[in-house]
């Protein structure tokens, strides 16, 4: 069977070349005839969500997509693809629950509505009663083999929990402390971040995992590192506006805070991503995300580092950050490596918005940003 080394080499060069599921497709063929392979359950259940993560995996539904389905991952329930509704729909959920118990891996596509006991959101209807997505995902959670949000409102709320959040969304982590859940953000996440992920549990369980329960094959670099106007960064040059060829950090670009692959990896089959479009990464892969991440045009003045040493874009830009002193290079590689700058450059962010209503949010993303 293809080895975990050869097939995290395979994401890498599937997403350059633009050619991912014609790669990894031939090896997983063979191990399936070979019976190397068991293959997977699968349920999805939407909550609060605007189905934009169906869409986006639509995007890589291909014959080659269509054969991953058939010969790696057993797909049972998804409201949105099933041909059966109603009670039959309702009775493979069912089904699934007490035949399969720690064999399924259960998606979760939206944020989990928590207000008057989540009667917000039904998902299902079962003899006579209306059933919550929180009440679905608790149970279908606690059973599951793995379970995984995809998306960045079931991963750390998203948009639907933003300030003032009248329904008091969330993520599912929040409803399923028992659990480890497998963080896939975005808004909406890149199909191959999702596919990418199902595929690693069927060969070879849970991928390494970053501090917000993210895998790292695909969220262990910033935007930033990647991004093709990095030398423009490095030598000081901004666009002063929306549009502009050159680096948009200045005009809100969020690509130093954001982790993600979407330099190499980009949408719409390889087509093209906001920064080639020339517009900045507003940062939907992160906690925070959207609230401590708008205005989306507003650039940080300075960041403040560890010790209370600031440098101002501009010198970054120049490359003094590293000839200022060994000090300040000292706390930089402590910093990058426990987060804090990322957290350090949001923070500041959120001062020059001056935007009171982030003081009063009592949001799931902001208490992670503080305990971590």
């Amino acid at each position: 069977m293809l080895s975990r080394r050869d097939f995290l080499g395979l994401v890498i060069k599937g997403a350059i070349l633009g050619n991912f599921y014609q790669l990894i497709t031939p090896p997983l063929t063979q191990a399936v005839a070979a019976d190397e392979v068991k293959k997977l359950p699968v349920v999805m259940i939407e909550t609060g969500t605007c189905t934009g993560d169906s869409i986006s995996l639509d995007n890589i539904w291909t014959p080659t997509f269509s054969d991953i389905l058939s010969n790696i991952l057993d797909w049972r329930y998804d409201w949105s693809m099933m041909q059966v509704h109603g009670d039959a729909a309702y009775q493979v959920l069912k089904d699934t629950y007490d035949q399969l118990p720690n064999e399924y891996i259960l998606l979760v596509q939206g944020a989990m509505i928590q207000r008057d006991n989540g009667h917000y959101n039904h998902v299902a209807y079962d003899n006579g009663n209306l059933i919550t997505g929180l009440e679905l995902v608790r149970r279908m959670g606690l059973k599951a083999k793995y379970v995984v949000a995809i998306g960045s409102c079931a991963t750390f709320g998203g948009p639907v929990s933003g300030y003032p959040n009248p329904s008091r969304a969330t993520g599912v982590q929040n409803i399923l402390p028992e659990r480890k859940v497998i963080n896939i953000s975005g808004c909406p996440a890149h199909p191959d971040w999702i596919m990418g992920t199902l595929l690693h549990l069927a060969l070879y369980g849970e991928p390494e995992l970053e501090k917000y329960g993210r895998p790292k094959l695909f969220y262990g670099e910033t935007v930033h590192n990647r991004c093709p106007r990095r030398h423009d960064y490095d030598q000081g040059i901004f666009a002063t506006e929306i549009g502009q060829k050159e680096c948009l950090f200045r005009v809100g670009c969020k690509g130093p805070v954001t982790y993600a692959d979407c330099p190499i990896r980009r949408w719409n089959d390889r087509f093209n991503w906001p920064i080639g479009c020339n517009t900045p990464c507003i940062g939907c892969t992160e906690p925070g995300y959207p609230d401590l991440m708008s205005p989306f045009t507003a650039h940080s003045p300075d960041i403040p580092f560890p010790g209370g040493t600031k440098v101002t874009t501009d010198e970054i830009g120049l490359g003094v950050l590293g000839l200022t002193s060994l000090a300040i290079a000292g706390h930089v590689g402590t910093s990058l490596y426990k987060g804090r700058i990322q957290r350090n450059l949001l923070k500041s962010s959120v001062k020059v918005q001056h935007r009171p209503a982030l003081k009063k949010a009592k949001t799931f993303h902001q208490y992670r940003l503080k305990k971590t």
